[in-house]
């Protein structure tokens, strides 16, 4: 198969991972300090981080699969996840960040040591770093993927040149470079979604009036299913209960999306970008959905044309409809490649933070220099980076089943989080030994919950996981706590 991408497109697409790396390198100027590398000097303004936030958590199956719910029976009710998110980051903004704002912290964990004491903060941080290390290293194997095809390159050699690209402006820049080239990604992707959308719709003979009528026709836009269903993930009370407790989870607890928090100027300043990023989410997914309603109208011309999965659809236009030679492809390889490196380059820059600061400091039995933690931070980053491009790479051997499994126990971390940091702010009597076994019990829950026996036949959907999760972790951790509470509380 030859290659959909023009000249131009190519141009295109190289002048954006100059750029990725050019500010790595020049914002390396002022990240000569560990707080510099990993925090950008608590000094990042309020919309960067914001525009962090929504790059990092936008991935490539965001850019792909969300118009591929949208193309199939979810249409437009694939928002009502997004509802869930503005009301768990009030949450987030209203009870956490007061956590990690009281003393100059490096890690979301460090708020466990507080608490619980070392081992609950390295058990955390443990579970952080193993799932997200494995989550992110499947993710940039489904970027590559991605590249691999639109760019006719040798799978490994679509692993590599994400993975080095992101890895050289990381090591250089720290999070000051993760967190504008995050902005400037956001940009991109959204300017290519922008794009698609007026280019599919000028492929559909009827214009925007065939569109509306084809949307009108199959219920594509309805938003709402106010039905209560544990096995259907898109409904009203699994988007708004299981949405938010979601995101408690991922945005509230996870060290990825704390890190950025710890960069602000003020409490107030990371407040507002947590909240508003849910206000954007919204808007981001409204546009990807109304892109696979268009794919679902323009495909519908051509019933001769199937998918093996409905993700694989917007792939397919790209390479086979969009206009050659114009930039377009190279825009839309860009965004792509924009969603999977913007959460590729957090997960780094967050992973050296945590391995230093919950692991290596402690342990050490004299006081490292800052010089030092500051210079194996920076190893960490290639560790880590070469570590998850092994993973992309390894990922290749499995089926789509194994990936899609792996990727759910990825995505388990947020509840068990969630129930460990609910038992340290809404209970003084549970201990050490509660928010272990707690969690221990917890993943046990999950693991059945998802791989074992249906329960009555019900297959619990993935919006509800995070709250099972989190209750059990809480409720086990607190009955242990009522038969052992922690030393110094009164039974």
């Amino acid at each position: 198969m030859t290659s959909p991408l023009g000249f131009i497109d190519v141009v295109v697409l190289c002048v954006y991972l100059a750029s990725a790396i050019g500010i790595g390198l020049k914002v390396s100027s002022k990240t000569k300090t560990l707080e510099s590398y990993l925090l950008g000097d608590r000094d990042l303004p309020w919309w960067a981080i914001l525009g962090s936030i929504v790059a990092t958590e936008t991935s490539t199956a965001t850019v792909l699969s969300v118009p591929g719910e949208a193309y199939g029976v979810t249409g437009m009710k694939f928002l009502q996840l997004a509802l869930g998110y503005i009301v768990g980051r009030a949450i987030i903004v209203r009870t956490l960040l007061p956590l990690y704002f009281q003393g100059k912290l490096f890690t979301a964990y460090q708020v466990l040591d507080k608490r619980f004491g070392g081992a609950t903060k390295q058990a955390a941080s443990l579970l952080f770093l193993v799932t997200r290390n494995l989550g992110d290293g499947l993710r940039l194997f489904l970027a590559a993927v991605v590249l691999q095809k639109l760019a006719n390159l040798p799978f490994a050699w679509s692993v590599v040149v994400m993975g080095l690209v992101t890895i050289v402006y990381t090591y250089f820049g720290g999070m000051r470079s993760v967190v504008w080239n995050d902005c400037i990604q956001f940009v991109i992707y959204m300017v290519g979604a922008f794009a698609a959308m007026f280019v599919i719709v000028a492929n559909i003979p009827g214009g925007w009036s065939e569109l509306m009528q084809f949307a009108a026709d199959n219920d594509k836009l309805r938003v709402f299913d106010f039905q209560f269903s544990l096995s259907q993930p898109y409904t009203f009370w699994a988007g708004l209960i299981g949405g938010a407790v979601l995101t408690i989870g991922t945005h509230g607890t996870d060290h990825m999306m704390v890190q950025r928090y710890l960069s602000a100027r003020s409490q107030r300043d990371a407040g507002r970008a947590v909240f508003v990023s849910a206000l954007v989410v919204f808007a981001q997914f409204a546009v990807f959905l109304f892109i696979g309603v268009e794919l679902a109208c323009y495909y519908s011309r051509f019933p001769e044309i199937s998918f093996a999965k409905p993700d694989e659809v917007f792939a397919h236009f790209i390479v086979h409809v969009f206009p050659r030679n114009t930039g377009l492809i190279g825009l839309m390889l860009a965004a792509i490649l924009a969603a999977a490196m913007s959460t590729l380059s957090s997960s780094l820059n967050s992973s050296a933070s945590a391995l230093v600061n919950d692991f290596y400091v402690p342990w050490r039995k004299t006081p490292a220099t800052s010089e030092h933690l500051f210079a194996m931070t920076r190893n960490l980053t290639i560790a880590f980076g070469v570590l998850q491009s092994a993973i992309g790479i390894w990922a290749l051997q499995l089926g789509d089943t194994v990936v899609k499994n792996a990727l759910t126990i990825a995505g388990f971390s947020a509840g068990l989080l969630l129930g460990i940091f609910s038992l340290g702010v809404l209970t003084r009597r549970a201990g050490q030994a509660s928010a272990l076994i707690g969690g221990a019990v917890g993943l046990c829950v999950l693991s059945v919950l998802q791989f074992g026996v249906p329960w009555h036949g019900v297959k619990i959907a993935f919006p509800w996981l995070a709250l099972i999760g989190a209750t059990t972790t809480f409720a086990s951790g607190y009955l242990v706590a009522l038969i052992r509470p922690r030393q110094g509380t009164a039974p």
